[in-house]
């Protein structure tokens, strides 16, 4: 069978590549050694699923461990209904996982469904079947958000805590570990119970230790997946560049990882003789990722996580449209709400966006909405050389045309607003014909954006800036000409919106070093 780049649903060895995690298996494998009870909760498609069920088969390949995997995830309420049905199921769970084992123990289990009937009588099993069984067995439940809301399945894991604290006293028999996995973290769910809907926090797992596995995939185990998919297809690469380069685009997301690669191998390189891979392809892998017209669940459920939150939504529109810098406090409900939910990362003390396609996904979906209440699209054949390429100059000089005209009424407040979007919103269907552009951080002294725009596999530099004076502008000249020389270009590009009573709408091609920055001010 031949493999492919999977992107729904669980890896599997023999259909899927996968990246080699041994590194992470080997921490979680020390944490379950230990004894330790804990919460895998990451973000929506970040390798949750794969990693349990991978696990499960490698604990049941050893002779001294036995793994039991269950999901809460598409099985109806009424198991939840009853204290009674909820824990047979769990009885039920344990003796088909023996049986599908081949374990001798199975049929005796699943004749003790009929025997318990509550909660109580499930910790009377647990104990019994433990202490009898001569293997460490260790209990993963998956998907635990679609259940974490009912007041029995948590009196369950409540109860599964009683007996951790009772085991380490050595009065008691129970799992040697047990693992949830969801995107919360149960420890901080918040629960409605009671008829007048007054949320509470309930914490029935505070003995859960702190699960500080690096999920995402690292530039080096991204590698060990592009090795495999070329030894067995034999299309080559520049292992180190393409992996770092996919790295750069998704900070190691595994849907995202798996997507771009995906994109590649069966968009990309079937359109030509040559199937070896280059940066170049990883480059339009982006632009196919993060174009407005793809869609996938993954980017559906953060925009409805914005579009639900307002002040989720201003906070995300301050750091990828405003640059604004935000200290990461995870105790700052904000803060960890955005994290839950994979849309922000730490780095250096601040909050910044997860990945750069999240950032660039939802930097054209803010423009859109953006669009429909200020855009007037402009485009014109002479944004285009005779090359097909984008006409830089003149699209900033149009730019500096259509401000004069449109709003040049509008006072200062609005345009340091606003005078950001403007610009990406008449970039934009200049834009969706061939390319796409995308932003990189900043420093936030300097209140500026640097644009890169690709079209045509032609990259060029646009620095957005807000005028602060000679000296800072001098400054901006220096960084700006730092940038070029990450992507080894020689000319630039700088729009200033001037604020100035005197200010005199000028263009003017300014010599810095060995560059040639093109500058416009508005």
């Amino acid at each position: 069978m031949q493999k492919e780049f999977n992107v729904t649903g669980l890896c599997v060895p023999n259909m899927h590549y996968m990246v080699n995690t041994e590194e992470k298996f080997s921490e979680i494998f020390n944490l379950i050694k230990k004894g330790k009870y804990f919460t895998i909760n990451r973000a929506r498609q970040f390798g949750k699923t794969t990693t349990i069920a991978e696990l499960t088969t490698f604990l049941n390949n050893k002779d001294d461990y036995f793994a039991i995997e269950t999901s809460f995830e598409g099985i109806g309420d009424i198991i939840f209904e009853q204290e009674e049905t909820f824990s047979k199921h769990i009885v039920k769970v344990i003796g088909e996982e023996l049986k599908y084992n081949k374990n001798i123990y199975a049929e005796e289990v699943l004749k003790e469904v009929e025997n318990v009937n509550s909660i109580s009588t499930l910790s009377n099993f647990i104990s019994q079947f433990h202490e009898k069984f001569n293997k460490k067995t260790v209990f993963f439940i998956d998907e635990v958000d679609k259940s974490s809301n009912n007041k029995l399945f948590l009196n369950f894991i409540g109860m599964l805590r009683n007996k951790y604290l009772q085991r380490n006293k050595g009065k008691d028999y129970t799992f040697q570990s047990v693992i949830l996995a969801g995107v919360h973290d149960i420890k901080t769910i918040k629960l409605k119970l009671d008829e007048n809907n007054t949320g509470q926090y309930n914490s029935p797992w505070n003995i859960a230790t702190d699960f500080n596995v690096k999920m995402n995939f690292n530039p080096a185990e991204i590698t060990t997946m592009l090795v495999q998919y070329s030894n067995e297809t034999g299309n080559k690469m520049d292992f180190k560049d393409i992996s770092e380069k996919i790295f750069y685009f998704t900070y190691g997301y595994p849907f995202l990882v798996s997507k771009i690669c995906k994109n590649i191998d069966e968009i990309i390189i079937p359109q030509r003789k040559n199937k070896d891979w280059t940066l170049a392809d990883v480059e339009t892998s982006f632009g196919l990722l993060t174009k407005e017209s793809y869609d996938t669940t993954l980017f559906d459920s953060i925009v409805k996580e914005l579009e639900n939150n307002e002040a989720l939504y201003d906070f995300i529109f301050k750091i990828i449209i405003d640059g604004d810098i935000f200290s990461y406090n995870i105790r700052n409900k904000l803060i960890s709400l955005a994290k839950l939910h994979g849309i922000i990362r730490e780095e250096n003390g601040n909050c910044v966006i997860h990945n750069r396609v999240f950032e660039q996904m939802i930097y054209l979906y803010m423009l859109s909405t953006y669009n429909i209440k200020y855009g007037k699209p402009v485009i014109s054949p002479d944004f285009f050389d005779d090359d097909s390429n984008l006409n830089i100059e003149t699209i900033m000089l149009k730019f500096q045309q259509f401000m004069k005209e449109e709003y040049s009424y509008k006072d200062e407040s609005f345009i340091e607003r606003e005078g950001r979007l403007l610009f990406l919103s008449y970039l934009r269907p200049i834009l969706n014909s061939k390319g796409y552009g995308f932003k990189e951080p900043v420093v936030a002294d300097e209140r500026r954006m640097d644009l890169v725009l690709v079209f045509n596999n032609k990259r060029d530099v646009i620095e957005l800036k807000i005028w602060r004076g000679e000296k800072m502008h001098q400054k901006g000249l220096e960084q700006l000409s730092d940038y070029l020389d990450m992507y080894n270009l020689k000319k630039g590009y700088l729009l200033i919106y001037d604020f100035n009573e005197n200010k005199t709408h000028k263009t003017e091609t300014i010599n810095h070093k060995d560059k040639e920055i093109y500058t416009v001010w508005v």
